[in-house]
Parts: C-alpha cells; structure tokens; sequence
C-alpha cells in the first residue's frame, strides 16, 4: 500500500530528534546490550502517549557508525493487556494497532510480525505490553525480549490520560465465568515492565509457543468461528504446557456457543478441578446491587446452578476445604461494602452445601468488600466485572 508522503514527512518530524540518528543496540548487530528504561511522566492523550512509549523504547546510546544496522530485524508483538485483570480490550487492541502503525512508518529497520507459532520461529525478539490504571489515566508499558538470551533489553513507560481509554474487555474475556489472570499472565505483566538487562518472567517465556496458539483460538472466538476456536483451543491443550486456565475457559465458551450443554459442563468442571488444584479460582457471579440475587438477566446468570453443582462436585470429590470470599467493586462505603461481600459470600456456601451436605461443612466464609479491587473503576458494568467476583481459595481443615 502506498503511504502517503506528507504523512510520512509529519510523522519523522514529530519524532523526538535523537531518533533520526539513533536505533537501538538490539536492531544493529548480534548482540543486544541493554538500555536504560525511558520513562515519561507527563499525561498524555492516549494515542500520543503510545507514540511516546513507542518511540522511547526503540532509543538506544549513541553510536557511530552506521546506526540502523546491516538489515531488518523481526519482532513479534504479543498482544498487549490489562495489567490487572489480564484481559484484553478494546483499548489494548488499539495500542497494538498504533504499535504496528507507528513502527511501519518510523522504524523501517524493524519487521514486526504478529504473535503466531511460525512467526516465533524466525524472530529473535518478542514485544510486550500492558496498560494499567494510575494516577492520572493509564500507565503504558512496553518491553523488548531477546528471546534467545531471555532478558529484556528496552523498556519504556508512559502515562495516557483516561479520556476515551476504552477499556470494555473483548468478547472473550466478557464472556468467560473465570479470572484467567494466571502464573503465565502475571509473567507477561511481569516483563513488561522490567528493567533493561534483566531475565524476561521464565513461566511466561517457558510457555510462549502455547501461547502463540491460545492468541490464535482467542482471535477465531472474538471473531464469532466457535468451531475452528475449539479445535484450536484444544490443539493447544494437547501441547505439552497446554493444560492452562486460558485454554480450559475457552474451550467450555466455545462448546457453550454452539450449544453441547453437556460438553460445556464436562468442560466447566475440569476448569473448576484445575483452578482447586492450582488455588486459582474467581467466578463472576453478578448480583443485582446492594443485593445477594442474582442479575436478573438470565442471558448472563442461567448457567449459575451448572457453576454451583460443578464447584461442589469438584471440591467435594477433591474433599478440600475451602474459604469463599465475597468481593465487592468500589461503589459504596467501606462498611457496606464489608457486609455485602459477607452475605454474598454466605449466600453461594448456602448454594453449594444444598448440591453437597458433605462440603457444606468444609467451607468457611468471608467478605473483602472492595479492599482487592483488580478494575477498581466502580463503573458496576462489564468493565469492573471482576471486581464483583467470589474466590474459592482452599484452606486448612480444622481438627
């Protein structure tokens, strides 16, 4: 496609000067000494402050000779997330447009590929990013990981303002019962904002080729191809790190999608029984406000009961005891937040000890009220879902 030259022309003269002349270390030769982290505080709108994060990510010192190097270098962008919740969203899909925009026009040393198993193959750097709530707006994190070497050897970081970030999660991550902020996750936030010359997270890296397939399966689930998602979803768990929340979650969402009811709950209760095992599990159950019913929107609430009969039949079967904690988003005082959070909370240990007697008295309750935020925007819509959230989290039993 022909680019347009004045665009071009406006594009280069808005780079900050040193970047005319200068290309990081990592584009020019074999090895890939690290640069200091850049870092810019001043608040800017969302597309400047991308270009900012962008931009600063790709300097480096200065050097003599022959600064953009022999040829291209390949980089593979991982799509960029929610620090805190792990999703994805329409505000970090368009930070990974404006990514690929940016480095297309100003760094023609750079050929960026997308996330994809081949792609790994031949690109000796990956790209990460997340975008997380901080004063002001939204804090940009970006890091570049020598794959080979394992460390990260440019970070950058800038602050968005809030206006027009959009930070609805896509269809995946709306539809799915289940935090999917798991070990690898918290690695890929993890990387994203450490420090140049520093070990990129090893579970994140260790399992990066699964996760090239899991994006792919993910892609085909937001754009509405249920089938082809859950071949790919279950091509991924039957590679060797497969076995993943984010793997487990789409696979029941996409046999819900094409309506195997009981598929769907076979495959629910097998992310119950890895979440148990691995003391990760956080259902959305939505509640009217300032109540312990739930939404009265059936569309969303009418596979509560399979969750419930899955949950005691797992944790029963696996004879855990467990805490159920009831979290509230940010809406209302601290007090009253407290007391919800504990009568939701009571409200599904009543629900599951009707499914099994035997577990009831294996549960413990408590409310945290909005004192674990993971959104924390206190919008009560899709957005802070995961703040209205109950954990299963398993604890000591006593005698």
């Amino acid at each position: 496609m022909q680019i347009d030259r004045s665009r071009t022309q406006r594009f280069r003269a808005s780079l900050p000067l040193f970047l005319t002349a200068l290309v990081m270390s990592v584009l020019s030769g074999c090895s890939t000494p690290p640069t200091a982290p850049v870092v810019n505080n001043v608040a800017q709108p969302f597309a400047q402050a991308s270009a900012t994060a962008i931009d600063g990510l790709f300097q480096t010192p200065t050097q003599t000779s022959n600064p953009f190097g022999a040829s291209k270098r390949t980089v593979v962008l991982d799509p960029t997330l929610d620090a805190a919740s792990g999703q994805q969203t329409n505000a970090t899909l368009q930070l990974d447009r404006l990514i690929a925009e940016r480095v297309k026009l100003g760094f023609p040393q750079v050929e960026l590929l997308p996330f994809e198993a081949a792609n790994l193959g031949k690109a000796p750097y990956v790209m990460t990013g997340t975008l997380t709530r901080a004063t002001g707006g939204y804090r940009v994190n970006l890091a570049l990981v020598d794959l080979k070497a394992a460390n990260v050897v440019a970070q950058s970081s800038s602050l968005a303002r809030p206006e027009g970030v959009d930070m609805n999660p896509l269809a995946y991550y709306r539809d799915s019962p289940v935090l999917v902020k798991d070990k690898v996750v918290d690695g890929y936030v993890r990387t994203s904002a450490t420090a140049p010359g520093l070990k990129a997270d090893a579970d994140y890296l260790g399992r990066i080729a699964t996760a090239a397939v899991i994006n792919d399966a993910t892609q085909l689930y937001n754009a509405a191809r249920y089938r082809e998602a859950l071949g790919s979803y279950r091509s991924a768990l039957a590679m060797p790190s497969g076995e993943q929340i984010r793997v487990l979650n789409g696979i029941y969402l996409s046999l819900v999608k094409l309506g195997q009811t009981a598929e769907a709950e076979e495959a629910f209760g097998r992310l119950v029984n890895y979440g148990l095992a691995n003391n990760n599990l956080s259902v959305k159950f939505l509640f009217n406000p300032g109540s312990t019913d739930f939404w009265a929107d059936t569309r969303v609430t009418s596979a509560y009961g399979m969750w419930l009969r899955q949950i005691a039949r797992q944790a029963t079967v696996a004879k855990v005891c467990m805490d159920v904690l009831g979290h509230t988003s940010s809406t209302g005082t601290e007090a009253v937040n407290d007391a919800l959070s504990l009568r939701r909370a009571q409200y599904i240990k009543r629900r599951l000890s009707t499914e099994s007697a035997e577990l009831g008295n294996r549960l413990r309750t408590e409310g945290m009220g909005s004192k674990k935020n993971i959104v924390g925007t206190g919008t009560d819509d899709v957005v802070d879902a995961p703040d209205r959230r109950v954990e299963f989290q398993i604890g000591t039993c006593a005698g």
